[in-house]
């Protein structure tokens, strides 16, 4: 009896241990039906007449695929101003407006401190990767971004077993679209020419980022220089090679095609971002992310944000009808098509979704429109000076620097100066408004509290409004007439964007690939929508300052 006991003792000792083992929690993917990978891309500055104004010079691979295969929404709009990149990076990944996540511009003034910010700034963190460079590219984190986004909550949902990566040249490209979570975002240090982090999200770069870096592949790319595509005859889409309204940025001396650029290597690293290279760069650096980070091979859904910069330093150079534009986009077609064929391979055709967008779009160069009898113009650099401004203040009012800066189209008074010397803050502010309006490029100016009981367009009410937020936003908004901009030095050349209107606030949105149906829509959406749209499909929380809408017509 006493050996049975013991025999009973031991199988139920045994029995429970087993029980307990198998009990024990195992980690294991969803069962939800979900893609290995979504891919967002952002194709910085580009208009929404992108995808058809060199339609006919796209090949069959990037941009086609995505409209030919994918869903388009044709009338997609920025909610909000100033139509700007950190803003439009942030809006994309967040689903929401300045005035919730914070990212009033790519700077702006904190009106607690008086100080200027840049977006993504911190200086509680350190550069990676920039080999001991004094630069201040690597101090940079999410944190002034105030809300989630979507990669955040792709990794809440599977408990942070999902990857999330952001590649960009920009460091705002890349980092607020990754996230607060975010395993790793990159960008590009034009000190150093190395693909750069911050110990935000690491203390040493990964060993494939190190070889990758070691390659400079940016000498290779100022080696071969930058000629067209195609014969510059072809380019039957742009203006002439030669226009005196588009600057130079690679010397005085080079006014148009073939640019050499061999001057650079070894010496600079900045100039590739105004050339197609800058975005085959970014697609190698991505490719290089996925391959050494397994994105898309593991058991939960992962996440790749990608931004192509260069898009943005052309056009800003060289304008939306030049052929250097056109030269861009050709090529930038030609590199979506061989990461899309990429990632067919490496994560497999129909197992990944991908969206592609734009931060904002730009407005033609003042000279263009000039030259062609269109209505537009240009306020020369400090034609709205701050300076100006609060020395006529101190004339008049006896406040000495009342104005702090000019930053957003939005003017940023100096309170505290206002209020030590008992001035009528009311009455300075109504003072810079009739003198913003003596300017011609200006359409509008008021006061943003009063925007409530401002009379104006209710689409361009509602974009003020979205774009304010009283900590970091200024005390009165400028409105320029639709055409005109604020120009860098006498404004002759270049272009740029920030404002309300459509060719500012009009940009692509394409969805494609895994739970995508082919078709489009031209009703109404928003830039808002993507967030809300890519969270519902992956039937995960939507970020937490989301006010956007589902695109329910894209899913099958």
């Amino acid at each position: 009896m006493k050996q049975l006991f013991l025999a009973f003792t031991v199988l139920f000792i045994l029995q429970n241990g087993m029980a307990q083992k198998t009990a024990a929690p195992v980690k294991t993917a969803t069962t939800l039906p979900r893609p290995k990978l979504v891919v967002g891309i952002v194709v910085d500055q580009m208009r929404w007449d992108f995808l058809y104004r060199y339609y006919g010079r796209y090949g069959n691979g990037g941009f086609k695929r995505l409209m030919g295969e994918g869903f388009s929404c044709e009338n997609t709009f920025i909610p909000y101003t100033p139509t700007v990149t950190a803003a439009g990076h942030t809006c994309i990944y967040t689903g929401s407006v300045p005035a919730i996540h914070g990212i009033v511009g790519n700077d702006w003034i904190d009106n607690a401190t008086q100080k200027k910010v840049y977006c993504s700034e911190d200086n509680a963190v350190a550069a990676v990767g920039n080999d001991g460079s004094e630069s201040k590219n690597g101090k940079q984190s999410p944190r002034n971004m105030l809300v989630t986004t979507i990669g955040d909550e792709i990794r809440l949902a599977t408990n942070f077993r999902s990857k999330v990566i952001g590649v960009a040249l920009k460091d705002r490209g890349s980092i607020l679209p990754a996230g607060h979570k975010a395993n790793a975002a990159y960008w590009y240090d034009v000190t150093t020419g190395n693909w750069i982090t911050s110990t935000y999200y690491m203390n040493d770069l990964p060993q494939w980022a190190k070889a990758f870096n070691a390659k400079k592949l940016v000498d290779s790319f100022y080696t071969n220089g930058w000629n067209t595509l195609y014969p510059v005859a072809t380019y039957a889409q742009s203006t002439a090679d030669e226009e005196p309204y588009e600057s130079k940025p690679f010397g005085d001396s080079q006014t148009k095609f073939p640019y050499n650029l061999s001057k650079y290597k070894g010496k600079s690293y900045q100039a590739i971002a105004t050339t197609p290279f800058g975005n085959t760069m970014t697609m190698q650096m991505a490719e290089a992310a996925i391959d050494n980070e397994q994105l898309g091979k593991g058991i939960e859904t992962d996440m790749l944000c990608v931004s192509f910069s260069s898009t943005d330093y052309v056009g800003h150079a060289f304008g939306p009808n030049s052929l250097e534009t056109e030269d861009t986009y050709l090529r930038l077609d030609k590199d979506l098509a061989t990461f899309f064929n990429y990632l067919d391979e490496k994560v497999g055709k129909g197992q990944y979704t991908v969206f592609l967008s734009a931060d904002h779009g730009v407005a033609h160069v003042p000279g263009f429109m000039k030259e062609n009898n269109l209505p537009g113009g240009v306020v020369a650099e400090g034609g709205l000076s701050s300076k100006e401004m609060s020395s006529k203040i101190k004339e008049k009012f006896g406040v000495s620097k009342a104005v702090l800066g000019v930053m957003n189209y939005q003017v940023y008074l100096n309170h505290n100066a206002i209020d030590s010397a008992n001035a009528d803050e009311k009455s300075i502010g109504n003072w810079i408004i009739n003198y913003l309006q003596q300017n011609d490029a200006v359409q509008r100016a008021f006061l943003l509290k009063d925007l409530s009981v401002t009379t104006l367009n209710a689409k361009m009410k509602d974009m003020f409004a979205n774009g304010y937020n009283p900590s970091r936003s200024g005390d009165i908004q400028i409105v320029f007439k639709p055409g005109y901009i604020e120009g860098h030095g006498d404004g002759s050349t270049g272009t740029t964007h920030g404002l309300w209107a459509p060719y500012d606030a009009h940009i692509p949105l394409l969805f494609y690939g895994w739970g995508i149906k082919q078709g489009h829509t031209n009703r109404e959406t928003y830039m808002t929508d993507i967030a809300a749209t890519i969270t519902a499909l992956l039937h995960v929380q939507m970020p937490s300052g989301c006010v956007g809408k589902v695109v329910e017509e894209a899913f099958k």
